[in-house]
């Protein structure tokens, strides 16, 4: 692939859609302005505007197309691209952490994929490069021969072969496939709803200056007046479709998740509409994490994410990496142990001393002070029911402070905290970047301290703490974290130092 390779021509129209939806906003409020009774040239300069700027739009999608290049030369990715000034971007073969590709109705509809291209150290909010539209069968040579360069360079050539159908064969086992049961229970306890209420009112808000609101709250008042029962039934019905449209977004996003394994990749595969392959390299995991919200936990499920470096990761996410959306937490942990022998996975953990439970339930009960306060004043006397929201408050310290706990095996450390859903991080002495440990004055005088452990995750990193811990403890891990990294770990015996 020495010559220089053109994208499709869809990658235009691509650029094009792309880019239009980021003026979709401005564009609609033009033609809205535009509209009415056009009685001179200044009132047809909204419609204008808006017309000159998708042309503008449509024929820079164009010139980005013809100019841009790629090829492979001399161990590297050489792309040349740019609209009003040609640029060059050199990426080594040596770099590159993986290719994810995916497919969007217009690619699927033209036989063709979407490739980004992932490298050690790269920005976590986008790829290193994008090749936005070529054949499923270029990708193919692309990922292999980058694969291939990689071998020359870190193996002999006499074990290349052998080690070329190790890998061909890792690659057609499948590790994990999602369940349908599991991806609606998944759909069905995710906090979906509120995006999609979110995303609702901030599109209306983009037009307030456009839809006769006040019209619209007066007549909503004929409603008001017919009943309390129909105004919770419409709220009801309401929340009802908007539930049943984050689940239908669950299940597009996430339909047929697999997960192969390979030598040293794990292989990821998810999206009806758009599918996605994304590759996820083994020795750049630097973390593991069990989520568990409280509807999940009491049904037994949990979902697993990896934090791994020099990845994007998903979209507005970090670096975390979801391998299993939902699944049995029995299950998760016997396929982790499977999948990262070097891991120990237990559920044995060390609790949180008594003296810090009023530390939790002292500061969620700070949190609410202020707007219980201000309901008391607001609607005295019936204001008085709000104080309840202590209770509820108190009630959740108490349920994060029992949730936390740590424990250390050999060179692994386990931290496990709640917010919301109950986090377990399980992550090894020679992934964490530092560690310290916090002590303000009012932890010292209960003996008490933080532990906070940086991991690299994306660009930058990760921070996994555990508040309110005994002081002895806090120094038992820092001490820990101080020896070296590698003097507790017996190589031969890879599961010797989880202890029971």
């Amino acid at each position: 692939m020495s010559d220089p390779q053109k994208l499709h021509p869809i990658a235009a129209l691509l650029t094009f859609l792309k880019e239009l939806k980021n003026l979709v906003f401005p564009v609609v409020f033009l033609v809205l302005m535009g509209k009415g009774q056009k009685n001179g040239f200044w009132d047809y300069l909204p419609l204008a505007g808006a017309g000159a700027m998708v042309l503008f739009v449509l024929i820079a999608g164009i010139v980005k197309w013809l100019r841009f290049t790629y090829r492979l030369e001399e161990g590297e990715l050489k792309i040349e691209y740019g609209l009003f000034i040609k640029k060059k971007r050199y990426i080594p073969i040596e770099r590159i952490q993986s290719l994810h590709i995916s497919e969007g109705l217009l690619h699927r509809a033209f036989g063709l994929v979407k490739v980004s291209v992932e490298t050690a150290g790269g920005a976590e909010s986008e790829s290193e490069a994008e090749l936005t539209a070529i054949k499923k069968e270029e990708a193919q040579v692309l990922q292999q021969f980058i694969k291939q360069e990689k071998k020359r360079k870190s193996e002999s050539a006499v074990n290349s072969h052998a080690d070329e159908a190790e890998e061909a064969e890792h690659e057609d086992l499948i590790f994990y496939r999602s369940r349908l049961s599991e991806l609606l229970l998944m759909a069905a306890t995710s906090g979906g709803i509120g995006v999609v209420l979110s995303a609702v009112f901030a599109f209306l808000s983009q037009f307030q200056d456009v839809i006769p609101y006040e019209k619209i709250f007066k007549e909503a008042s004929h409603f008001i007046e017919m009943g309390v029962a129909v105004i919770a039934f419409i709220v009801f019905l309401a929340l009802l479709i908007a539930w049943g449209v984050s689940i239908g977004l669950t299940l597009l996003r996430y339909a047929g998740f697999t997960v192969r394994r390979g030598k040293e990749n794990l292989m990821i595969q998810k999206g009806l509409l758009e599918k996605q392959q994304l590759t996820i390299p083994v020795d750049r995991v630097q973390g593991i994490t069990i989520s568990e919200n409280p509807l999940r936990q009491i049904l037994g499920y949990c979902s697993v994410h990896l934090e791994s470096a020099g990845s994007r990761g998903e979209a507005e996410e970090s670096a975390s990496m979801m391998i299993m959306p939902m699944v049995k937490k029995e299950r998760a942990l016997n396929m982790l142990a499977e999948l990262f022998p070097d891991y120990c996975f237990s559920a044995e953990f060390t609790p949180l001393p008594a003296r810090a439970a009023s530390r939790y339930i002292g500061r969620a009960c700070l949190y609410v002070l202020l707007p219980v306060g201000a309901a008391v004043w607001f609607f005295w006397p019936f204001g008085l029911g709000f104080l309840a929201a202590f209770m509820l408050a108190a009630l959740y310290g108490f349920v994060s402070f029992k949730g936390a706990g740590w424990r250390i095996d050999g060179r692994q450390l386990t931290i496990r905290t709640r917010k919301v859903s109950l986090q377990t991080a399980f992550v090894l002495k020679n992934r964490i970047q530092s560690l310290e440990v916090i002590q303000t004055w009012r932890q010292k005088q209960k003996d008490l301290a933080s532990v906070h452990a940086a991991i690299r995750s994306g660009i930058g990193g990760k921070r996994i703490k555990v508040a309110n811990v005994s002081f002895n403890d806090a120094r038992e891990i820092y001490r820990w974290y101080e020896l070296k990294k590698e003097e507790d770990y017996d190589p031969g015996d890879r599961h010797g130092y989880c202890r029971d």
